[in-house]
């Protein structure tokens, strides 16, 4: 994985993982000037998307987040996020965010957080 600004070091250990896994899953054609910031900024858009949708609770004093039930519209979701990227002046394609997407489902699904049919 490329050097990044953030310090990959202070990010929970799964974390570290997960930006790894969805790095890697990208082919290197679509990277372009894909970074682990930019990854950690789509997650997080992706998870604040989720929050404005009521599906996700965050507790008051663990600050984790737990996921709910319901349908979450990609292809909303990926304008949400396309369009915060394009506030933050951040140079990202809808590609390299649907990859981003993709490859966290598949982390997601190999680690059972999701079933294969979601």
């Amino acid at each position: 994985m490329e050097n990044s600004t953030i310090e990959m070091a202070l990010l929970e250990p799964e974390e570290r993982e997960l930006v790894a896994f969805i790095y890697e899953a990208i082919p290197a054609e679509d990277r372009g000037t894909l970074s682990p910031d930019d990854i950690l900024l789509v997650l997080d858009l992706m998870d604040d998307y989720l929050e404005e949708k009521g599906l996700v609770r965050v507790d008051p004093e663990t600050e984790e987040m737990e996921y709910l039930d319901g349908e979450v519209d990609e292809t909303e979701q990926l304008q949400y996020v396309l369009s915060a990227m394009k506030e933050e002046k951040r140079a990202i394609t809808a590609v390299q965010v649907q990859l981003i997407q993709d490859a966290e489902l598949q982390y997601g699904i190999e680690h059972g957080y999701y079933s294969e049919d979601e």
